[in-house]
């Protein structure tokens, strides 16, 4: 799974400590002694998968406000729940539960957003997940940030509390989005990333309205890193190339929410490297990068009339290498090399669903589920072992995330 090199058949993965020790075809390498050994027969061995844009904790909302245009969906639903229903136990809980359908659907790592994202960084702690976990700025009251002054502040304090603490784990800022954010928010955010050299996040030209929001109030089209990145014109298209913005297509948000169809195929022919995201439980329902994959494939071709566009290949990129590269990871993990991190997963091919097998990248692109994903390795750790999960409780997180659901629901 190096890109632009054949799948190899046959082949053992061998990992010491935290990286990948070697690649062989060999049936007779010299295995240490105490080896542990994954079987991966009728399997296909693959790096896991990059979420780059995802709200973890708001698993706690899955289909609480489905059917609904952006604004309405957000500010008459989503907002007033949060108001109401954010806490730091509520978001520990809620990022666990989405852990854990992301460890069950191959995603190893993944970007977050969202509010009390101490909680975020302690429940993947615990998940022995791999993320940059971002607070949430946004000009105005806000859960866990009463006084939007301060949300600058608060949002430096939190950098500084978990800079460094876990090779697994890298802080960060996520401005909401240009309608929520000032300038000089959106500024001063940048300039306390660059200072800690740190990606910034953003929402980017999510719907038409935003960006004639913005027009109307400055005159000027919003351009920034960026997830959505749909209503972009060619010369902003060219500003995000030589810039080196990095891009994350959420393809099933962006349907459900009816946003629109960002212009992904030409940003890929440009020569740049997206990522792919789902966005949250509350704007897509899952957490399953597979069925991403397929949408965006899908949806690309669909888009251009054209059924070479984004093509299984590119596409398996995009929740890959390029989504490490969207994390600044792209020397370390993304692909199977030699020497990088052990970011494995599994996805057993022996399934009718899956069967027969002509080109591996095909099927797990097209016909592959998250479902389908039976053991994963993060860092050398395994997190699941034969769909078993080795770091959480899952009987434990759902019940707690029932009964928040209760909570909400009345």
């Amino acid at each position: 799974m190096v890109d632009g090199e054949a799948p190899l058949s046959n082949a053992s993965v061998l990992v010491k400590k935290d990286s990948i020790l070697d690649i062989t075809t060999s049936d007779h390498y010299p295995y240490p002694e105490k080896t542990e050994v994954i079987d991966a027969g009728n399997c296909v061995i693959m790096p896991g998968l990059v979420n780059a844009h995802s709200h973890a904790a708001m698993a706690i909302f899955r289909g609480y406000a489905d059917d609904l245009p952006l604004k309405k969906w957000l500010q008459e639903r989503i907002f007033p729940a949060e108001a109401l229903h954010l806490n730091p136990e509520n978001v520990y809980w809620g990022s666990l539960l989405g852990c854990l359908e992301m460890i069950a659907s191959g995603t190893t790592s993944f970007i977050d957003g969202y509010f009390f994202q101490d909680e975020t960084v302690k429940a993947v702690h615990t998940s022995g997940m791999r993320a940059l976990i971002a607070q949430g700025v946004i000009d105005y009251p806000a859960p866990g940030v009463p006084d939007p002054h301060k949300n600058l502040i608060m949002g430096k304090e939190y950098i500084e509390r978990w800079l460094n603490w876990s090779e697994l784990i890298t802080p960060g800022l996520f401005c909401h989005s240009p309608i929520t954010c000032s300038a000089e928010t959106l500024r001063a955010a940048m300039d306390i990333s660059m200072d800690y050299s740190l990606p910034l996040q953003i929402h980017l030209s999510e719907t038409r309205e935003e960006v004639n929001e913005i027009l109307k109030n400055t005159g000027k089209r919003p351009v920034l890193i960026a997830a959505h990145s749909i209503y972009l014109d060619d010369a902003e298209l060219r500003l995000l190339l030589l810039g080196k913005v990095r891009v994350v297509h959420v393809p099933e948000s962006n349907m459900k929410l009816s946003s629109g169809v960002a212009r992904i195929s030409e940003m890929v022919s440009m020569g740049m490297r997206v990522g792919i995201g789902t966005d949250s439980c509350a704007s897509n329902n899952n957490l399953d990068l597979f069925k991403e994959m397929d949408t965006a494939a899908k949806l690309g071709k669909v888009f251009t009339r054209n059924p070479v566009n984004m093509d299984a290949e590119t596409v398996l990129r995009m929740a890959t290498s390029h989504g490490a590269y969207v994390m600044g990871l792209e020397n370390g993990i993304g692909t199977i090399e030699k020497g990088k991190k052990a970011d494995i997963i599994v996805v057993d091919m022996n399934t009718p669903h899956l069967v027969p097998l002509y080109n591996p990248l095909s099927s797990i692109v097209y016909s592959a589920c998250g479902s389908d994903v039976k053991d994963v390795i993060v860092n050398g750790k395994i997190l699941m072992k034969g769909k078993e999960f080795q770091t959480l409780d899952q009987e434990e997180i759902m019940e707690r995330v029932r009964a928040i659901s209760l909570n909400i629901k009345s």
